[in-house]
């Protein structure tokens, strides 16, 4: 039985974790295509917004400057948000400082929060791929042993078929998740090399803004 009658002769059971896994596949494969081709850009953008921000003559010079280099808006908010004036609400209480931490520590988490879209899809599908084919599996072998016990005779011949035909789950379920482990991995580790230069950019702008305050 070819991979198409496994899938479309199976019973409901057999035909849904088949179609989990094609999903699966399909959604973190979009994932580690589109991620990958954000991230790449990004870590060049963040590269260029900083220097060109730190090249500008003053804030306002540089955040006008920030929209030509900063394509995912991951320096400019952080920007955008040292210059937000809050009068008359708890935000505005404290020090300046005490003001900069918050507001940086806030839209710093906004960013990274969209940098980190996709990876909760990765490691879900990593994790539960090889039990949703172990499923498909189990499920198989119960029903190619249901089939042989009717038969009446057993032979090697009529174990290895259903049986073989049913393993062909778990080797899905294995390469669905692998792509996704390792994609996971490698775009968590590019992730957090963005994250660190921006981590740095808010502390240097944070340094910044304080001693240059009126």
């Amino acid at each position: 039985m070819s991979v198409p009658d496994l899938l479309f002769k199976g019973d409901a059971v057999s035909i849904g974790v088949a179609l989990l896994l094609l999903a699966m596949s399909v959604g973190s494969w979009v994932v580690i295509v589109w991620k990958g081709w954000m991230l790449a850009r990004a870590r060049q953008d963040v590269a260029r917004s900083t220097a060109v921000f730190w090249q500008a003559a003053s804030v306002t010079e540089a955040q006008s400057r920030l929209a030509a280099f900063d394509r995912d808006g991951l320096v400019s908010p952080l920007v955008a948000a040292t210059q937000a004036q809050a009068t008359g609400t708890l935000a505005a209480a404290g020090d300046h400082s005490q003001q900069l931490t918050r507001v940086l520590r806030d839209a710093l988490h906004s960013v990274l929060h969209k940098l980190q879209a996709g990876q909760v899809l990765l490691a879900t599908v990593g994790s539960t791929a090889p039990f949703v084919g172990l499923l498909g599996t189990v499920w198989g072998i119960y029903h190619a042993l249901i089939g042989i016990a009717g038969a009446g005779q057993v032979g090697i011949d009529k174990i290895a078929g259903p049986v073989g035909e049913a393993l062909i789950m778990t080797a899905a379920g294995l390469a669905v998740a692998i792509p996704a482990v390792l994609g996971y991995n490698i775009l968590g580790r590019l992730i957090g090399r963005i994250e660190a230069d921006l981590e740095g950019f808010a502390r240097d702008l944070r340094e910044l803004l304080l001693t240059s305050k009126p």
